[in-house]
């Protein structure tokens, strides 16, 4: 059985077509989005110089921000789609773009929070988001109401799926 077949199967019906269709191209639309969202960051990444970097550290720095916290935080939050968030923050220590230390309370736990050359890193990234903010709503691409939409409607997606995993069992 190729995996063809449970698609076709599932839009054999003309009314399960319309909606499956549209479902299964939004879950295509969604990856390659953050397949693109990487490459946009290497990208900016190699015009600005900074190729110790990849776009996946780029974005744990981003994330975290002006936060301090543990690697479990980063996971559960889930954005590093394919990546080892443990070794990408060893490597971003080891490179001096994160600071790291034992929690006090749990020894198990390791905080990190960024350094400067870290901070900097973040602002390249911040620097990017905000032209392409700019650039989406003075050229018509997105206005706020769309940008609104979409959030609202992926934001019910992802509680659809969490219910899906937690009442699995």
């Amino acid at each position: 059985m190729s995996i063809q077949d449970p698609i076709a199967r599932a839009l054999s019906t003309p009314q399960d077509a319309g909606f499956m269709g549209g479902y299964l191209e939004a879950l295509s639309l969604v990856e390659r989005l953050h397949r693109l969202l990487l490459d946009v960051i290497k990208d900016e990444f190699e015009r600005v110089g900074v190729l110790e970097i990849n776009a996946v550290q780029a974005m744990l720095l981003f994330n975290i921000g002006d936060n301090e916290v543990t690697a479990g935080e980063l996971k559960s939050r889930g954005y590093y789609q394919g990546s080892n968030v443990s070794y990408n923050l060893k490597k971003l220590v080891e490179m001096g773009y994160m600071h790291h230390q034992r929690c006090e309370i749990d020894r198990r736990s390791v905080r990190v929070k960024l350094t400067d050359q870290g901070r900097k890193v973040r602002d390249v990234v911040t620097d990017l988001f905000e032209r392409h903010a700019e650039g989406l709503q003075s050229r018509g691409v997105l206005g706020h109401e769309g940008l609104e939409n979409i959030t609202s409607s992926l934001k019910r997606v992802e509680r659809y799926w969490t219910d899906q995993i937690r009442y699995i069992y």
